[in-house]
C-alpha cells in the first residue's frame, strides 16, 4: 500500500542525512573493487596460484557474512547511527592493518586486515540499504535504493583507478628475468616491494573514514538515530522471515549475483591477460571501463524505473547477461572479454533491486531481514576461489565463467518468478508505515 504521508523520494527533514549515507556507498566500494587489484598483485608478490589468490574474496566475504547478523542485532538495540559509526570504526582499523601486513609480508595477516574491513562494511551495507530503503515513500524504495546505489560504481572506479596507478607496479618479470633475479639475490627484494605498494592506498582510505565517522556522528538521525521499523515499536524476529518466500528466494538471488559480479571482476584481469594478451596495467583500464559500464547503468536504470517495473528490468538485464557471459565462455578472447565488460552494464540494478525487493513487506522485520540479504554476499567468497579452481583445473578462465553463467539463470527466474511478494505483513499498513517514520 502506497503511504499518503509522503510522496517525496526521501522524508522530508533528513535530505542532508540521506546525502551522507549515500556517501558511504561510494567509500565501501573502493576495497570491494581493490580487491581485484589485490588478486593479480597478490599473485605476483606471493607467487599464488589462482584458488589460493581467490581467497582473498573468501576472507573479505567471510568478514560480511558473519558480521551481518551480529550488525542487524546492533542496530535493532541501538539503531542506525551506531550501527554506521561501528562500521566505519572496523573499516578504518581494518585499512590501518594494511601496513603493519604489509611490514611482516605475510599474505595470512593481509588476508585477516581484509577480514576486519569486511566486517566494518557488513554493518555500513546492513544498516546503509536498510535505512536508505525505508527512508521515504515505500513504492519508491526500489529508485530510492537504486539512487543511492548509483554513487557505489563511483567508489569502484576510484578503487580500481588508484590501484592500478599506486598498486601496480607494471613490473612483470618473465620467467627467465625471474631466475636472473633469483641468481642476483634481487629476488626477494623484488616480492618485498612488490607487496609494500598496497599499503599507503589503504592509510589514505583509513584516514579518509575518520572524517566520516565524525561527520556521520553529527548528522541528524530519526529518533537520534534510534529509529524503529514501524510506530508500534515491535521488535524483529528471524523466526517469522522464513514466511516469506520472496524474501528467502531474494536471499538466495543475492547469493548468486553477488559470487557472478565478484568472480568476474576478479577474474577480468586475469582473463585480458590469457586471452587479449593485456599487460597488468592494460588489463586494469579494461576492469575500469567494466566498471563505468556498471556506473552508467545505475543511473540508466533509475531514470529507467519511472516507466519500467524494476523486477521486469532486472529480467530483461539477466537475460542479456547469460548470452553475454554465454559468450566469454566459448569465444575467449576479443568478443568474450568485452561480453563480461558491457555484462556489468547489466549486473547494475540486480544487488539494489534485489535488496528492494526482498525486504518489501516485511515491516518491523526489515533490518534483520537486511541483514539476511547481506549474508547472502558470502557467494562472492565461495563463487571465486570455486572459478579459481576450475580455470587452474582445467587451465581455462573462460571455462570458469560458468560459474556466473549459471548464476545469472537464478536471477532471471527471481526477477520473473520468484520476487512475487507474500508474507503475513504484507497485506498489512505496516509495509506502508516504516517508510513515513
Amino acid at each position: 500500500m502506497k503511504s499518503n504521508k509522503t510522496t517525496s523520494l526521501v522524508t522530508p527533514g533528513y535530505t542532508m542525512t540521506f546525502i551522507l549515507v549515500t556517501a558511504l556507498f561510494f567509500l565501501w566500494a573502493l576495497p570491494n573493487n581493490l580487491n581485484d587489484i589485490l588478486i593479480p598483485q597478490f599473485m605476483k608478490s606471493f607467487e599464488l596460484n589462482r584458488l589460493k589468490a581467490g581467497l582473498v574474496q573468501s576472507a573479505f566475504y567471510l568478514g560480511y557474512f558473519i558480521l551481518a547478523i551480529p550488525a542487524a542485532l546492533v542496530m535493532d538495540r541501538f539503531g542506525f547511527k551506531t550501527g554506521l559509526l561501528a562500521g566505519l570504526l572496523l573499516f578504518a582499523s581494518g585499512c590501518f592493518l594494511f601496513w603493519p601486513a604489509a611490514m611482516a609480508g605475510k599474505y595470512l595477516f593481509f588476508l585477516g586486515a581484509l577480514f576486519v574491513i569486511a566486517s566494518g562494511l557488513a554493518f555500513m551495507e546492513t544498516g546503509s540499504n536498510s535505512f536508505i530503503a525505508i527512508l521515504g515513500d515505500p513504492d519508491r524504495s526500489e529508485q530510492r535504493l537504486n539512487l543511492s546505489q548509483s554513487f557505489n560504481p563511483l567508489g569502484s572506479i576510484t578503487g580500481v583507478l588508484v590501484g592500478t596507478a599506486f598498486i601496480f607496479s607494471g613490473k612483470e618479470p618473465s620467467a627467465a628475468e625471474i631466475e636472473t633475479m633469483k641468481s642476483a639475490g634481487t629476488y626477494q627484494q623484488f616480492l618485498h616491494e612488490e607487496i609494500m605498494r598496497v599499503g599507503p592506498p589503504y592509510l589514505v582510505i583509513g584516514t579518509l573514514l575518520l572524517i566520516m565517522a565524525f561527520l556521520i556522528w553529527r548528522a541528524k538521525f530519526p529518533d537520534s538515530g534510534k529509529s524503529t521499523d514501524d510506530h508500534s515499536g515491535k521488535k524483529g524476529k528471524f523466526s517469522e522471515l522464513v514466511k516469506y518466500p520472496h524474501y528467502l528466494k531474494g536471499v538466495l538471488a543475492q547469493f548468486f549475483y553477488i559470487g557472478a559480479q565478484v568472480g568476474t571482476w576478479s577474474f577480468l584481469i586475469q582473463y585480458s591477460k590469457d586471452y587479449v594478451h593485456k599487460t597488468e596495467k592494460e588489463a586494469g583500464i579494461y576492469l575500469t571501463i567494466s566498471l563505468i559500464a556498471f556506473g552508467v547503468g545505475r543511473f540508466v536504470s533509475t531514470a529507467l524505473m519511472k516507466r519500467v517495473e524494476p523486477k521486469k528490468l532486472m529480467g530483461g538485464y539477466g537475460a542479456m547477461n547469460i548470452v553475454l557471459v554465454f559468450l566469454a565462455v566459448i569465444l575467449p578472447g576479443a568478443v568474450g572479454a568485452w561480453g563480461l565488460i558491457i555484462s556489468s552494464f547489466f549486473m547494475s540494478l540486480m544487488f539494489p533491486t534485489i535488496f528492494a525487493l526482498g525486504v518489501k513487506g516485511l515491516g518491523p522485520n526489515t533490518k534483520l531481514g537486511g541483514s539476511g540479504i547481506i549474508m547472502g554476499i558470502i557467494g562472492g567468497a565461495i563463487w571465486t576461489p570455486l572459478m579459481g579452481f576450475i580455470a587452474d583445473q582445467t587451465g581455462s578462465m573462460a571455462l570458469a565463467m560458468i560459474v556466473p553463467l549459471i548464476s545469472y539463470v537464478y536471477v532471471t527466474y527471481y526477477a520473473v518468478i520468484g520476487s512475487k511478494p507474500g508474507g503475513p505483513l504484507y497485506s498489512h499498513s505496516d509495509s506502508s508505515v516504516i517508510a513515513s517514520h
